[in-house]
């Protein structure tokens, strides 16, 4: 059993932030019905993997293990029928621009009427109040207006997209403790309530400490070439002969036997590396120091010398090495799974628990491979589909 076994979710969100939050709580044990537009689905079915690979990532990685429904929720039918399923439902997401659901007659304030324990989560790019709240936006909304872009830049170059839909997946993040915090004060006082997350306010929050630096000193952080913009000490990716490692220390106490690693032992009482925040013009020193000997070894090599000298390092890897790294599936950061089309690894949830261990699903729905299912399983009679399904609730 999950932690969440018993508990019941109606997922409406599209892409990442809502559906990733809805298969992290399937992971935890909840059951997790999709609501998707017929005919469409959600908007993650149509990113494929290639024009000749038709395979969505984004709809794999974020739907496993969730039952399909397709409801027009524009339609009298289709609204209908989602109020009859928030009758039994505890949690219920989306991440449509504010406004939507008000507009189709499924607020807040109307679904906790039919069920007051229900659990509303939303999700928007700019938040639920203030001017921009009804504008669209994405992943890359957030990482631009949120200041992510800003800090990725590097020596006051231009802003840098994120190689991953980060400000999603802290929306989700978010949003999950939003909604466990709200299960838990449903279970002292028998209320639901509404849960609100934004693109924009997670991408501040993830950079806290960062625009903290600005709130203190009214200005804005500079950043060096692959260092942090408020952390003055080594940190520095450099090339070895055969791939890329990035350094976290060497400097401070442990600098003279970092010294001897560079072979620079006339350097291990220079009081300037002793420090372990650098100024400007150590780090530069050092860094020149750094970039010219680091191509003269393999990864291999420096890494038996690094641990020995007790530096911090990662080994910059591209996906390819991860998902071939055993130890990876040894933690449950990726998964090994049964599926129709045979054995197959997936994304694990990242969270460990000794007494309700989460379990990812395995296959994503075909689109409205569950709709009948689903509403049998709540009352209605096979003509009651038929005539759902006629008065346009189904597409």
């Amino acid at each position: 059993m999950g932690a969440l076994d018993g508990y019941r979710v109606l997922d409406l969100a599209v892409l990442v932030q809502g559906p990733q939050a809805a298969a992290t709580l399937h992971d935890m044990g909840a059951s997790v019905i999709k609501i998707e537009l017929p005919g469409m689905g959600d908007l993650g079915r149509v990113i494929p993997n290639s024009p000749d690979d038709l395979r969505s990532p984004y709809y794999e990685a974020c739907n496993r293990g969730k039952r399909s429904v397709t409801l027009d929720l524009r339609t009298p039918g289709g609204k209908s029928t989602l109020e009859r399923l928030v009758q039994s439902t505890d949690v219920l997401i989306h991440n449509f621009v504010p406004g939507t659901m008000e507009a189709w007659g499924l607020s807040y304030e109307h679904l906790s009427a039919i069920n007051p324990q229900l659990v509303y989560a939303t999700g928007s790019s700019f938040g639920p109040i203030g001017p921009k709240s009804t504008r669209e936006g994405a992943d890359m909304t957030g990482q631009a207006e949120g200041g992510l872009m800003f800090g990725t830049r590097i020596d006051g170059g231009p802003p840098i997209i994120n190689g991953a839909v980060v400000s999603d997946h802290v929306g989700c993040q978010n949003m999950v403790a939003g909604i466990l915090a709200a299960l838990l004060h449903r279970e002292k006082t028998g209320r639901g309530q509404r849960v609100d997350v934004s693109l924009v306010g997670s991408t501040i929050y993830a950079q806290a400490s960062e625009i903290t630096y600005t709130l203190l000193t009214g200005r804005n952080p500079e950043r060096t070439h692959s260092g942090h913009a408020i952390i003055p000490t080594l940190l520095h990716t450099v090339e070895a002969a055969d791939g890329w490692i990035h350094l976290l220390s060497g400097t401070g106490p442990g600098w003279p036997e970092f010294a001897r690693v560079l072979d620079r032992p006339d350097l291990a009482d220079d009081e300037r590396f002793m420090a372990l925040m650098l100024s400007a013009e150590a780090r530069a020193e050092l860094v020149a120091i750094i970039d010219e000997v680091f191509p003269t070894r393999t990864i291999a090599e420096w890494e038996a010398t690094l641990e020995g000298a007790g530096v911090r390092y990662g080994l910059v890897r591209d996906y390819e090495t991860i998902v071939a790294d055993e130890s990876m599936y040894e933690n449950g950061y990726l998964r090994r799974v049964e599926h129709p089309d045979g054995s197959r690894a997936v994304i694990g949830t990242p969270i460990r628990m000794s007494e309700t261990p989460l379990e990812p699903g395995a296959v994503a729905p075909e689109l409205g491979q569950h709709t009948e299912e689903v509403l049998l399983e709540h009352g209605y009679s096979w003509e009651d589909i038929g005539a759902l399904r006629a008065g346009g609730a189904f597409g």
